[in-house]
C-alpha cells in the first residue's frame, strides 16, 4: 500500500504541476504581470500549501522540531535541487532586479530565522519561536507582499513570446482557473500521498521520526515546487521557475513559520 501511495502521489504531483503551469502562464498577461511575478506570488503560495499544512499539523501534534525542520529542509531542497535541475534543463538568465532585489530578500528571511533561533546564545532564553516572533514574521510577510505588488506595477510583461506560449495564454479564463485550482488540489493530495507512502516505507526500514522529518518530509513537501518548476522550464517559462523557488522560500519562513508559531509557539 505504501508503494501504491508513493507512485500515485508522484503521478498526481506531475499532473498537477503541468496543469497549474499552463493556467498560471495564461493568467499572467491578463493581469499585466510577468511570469516571474506570477511565480513569485501566486504559484509560490500555492505550491507552499503542503509546508503550511504539515508545519501547523506538526506543531499542534507537539512536534515543533519537525515543523521547523520541514521549513528549513524544504528551503535547502528548493535552492540546491530545484534550481540545480532547472538550470540543467534550461539555463536561467539572472536579471539585475533578481540579483539585487529578490535574492537579498531570501537571505534576509534566513537571517531573521537564524537570529530568532539563536536566542540561547544572544540572551540566554530557551530556543523557542514565540507568538511575538510569529507576529513579527507575519509583518515581514506583509512588507514583502507590499513590495512585490509595487514591483509588479512597474514590471512590463515579456515582449517576445513563442507560438506555444501564445496559445497557452489565449486559454479562456474559466479554463485557466480550473487548471490552476485543479492543479493545486492534485499537488496537495499528491504530496500528502507521496509523504505518507515514503514515511511508511522509511518506518519499515527502521528510520527515526527526526530523520524522516528532515529528509523525506522536507523533500516530499517540496515536490510541488520541483514538479512545477521543471514543467515551467520545459514549457519555456524560466522566470516562473525562479520566482516559484524564491517566493516559496520567503513564504515558508515569513508566513508558514509565522502562522505556525502564532498559533502555537
Amino acid at each position: 500500500m505504501d508503494i501504491i501511495m508513493l507512485i500515485g502521489g508522484l503521478l498526481l504531483i506531475l499532473a498537477g504541476a503541468n496543469f497549474m503551469t499552463d493556467g498560471s502562464a495564461s493568467v499572467a498577461p491578463r493581469m499585466g504581470l510577468s511570469d516571474f511575478i506570477v511565480g513569485l506570488t501566486i504559484v509560490s503560495m500555492m505550491t507552499s500549501a503542503p509546508e503550511l499544512v504539515v508545519s501547523i499539523t506538526s506543531a499542534v501534534n507537539q512536534a515543533p522540531s519537525m515543523a521547523v525542520g520541514n521549513i528549513v529542509g524544504s528551503n535547502i531542497f528548493n535552492i540546491l535541487i530545484i534550481i540545480g535541475l532547472v538550470a540543467v534543463i534550461k539555463p536561467i538568465k539572472v536579471e539585475n532586479g533578481l540579483l539585487y532585489n529578490e535574492i537579498p530578500l531570501v537571505i534576509l528571511s534566513s537571517l531573521v530565522l537564524l537570529t530568532m533561533g539563536s536566542s540561547p546564545i544572544l540572551d540566554g532564553t530557551p530556543m523557542t519561536l514565540t507568538r511575538v516572533d510569529g507576529i513579527l514574521l507575519l509583518f515581514f510577510f506583509i512588507i514583502f507582499m507590499r513590495y512585490t505588488i509595487a514591483s509588479a506595477k512597474k514590471t512590463d510583461p515579456a515582449p517576445t513570446q513563442t507560438k506555444e506560449q501564445q496559445c497557452k495564454k489565449e486559454m479562456p479564463l474559466w479554463r485557466a482557473l480550473i487548471f490552476i485550482f485543479g492543479g493545486l488540489a492534485a499537488l496537495v493530495f499528491g504530496g500528502e500521498w507521496f509523504v505518507d507512502g515514503a514515511t511508511g516505507l522509511a518506518r519499515s526500514m527502521g528510520w527515526s521520526e527526526g530523520l524522516i522529518g528532515l529528509t523525506i518530509l522536507a523533500a516530499g513537501t517540496s515536490l510541488p515546487e520541483l514538479a512545477t518548476s521543471i514543467a515551467a522550464a520545459i514549457k519555456g517559462f524560466p522566470g516562473l521557475c525562479v520566482g516559484n523557488v524564491i517566493g516559496s522560500n520567503i513564504f515558508n519562513i515569513f508566513f508558514v513559520l509565522g502562522a505556525t508559531s502564532t498559533i502555537l509557539p
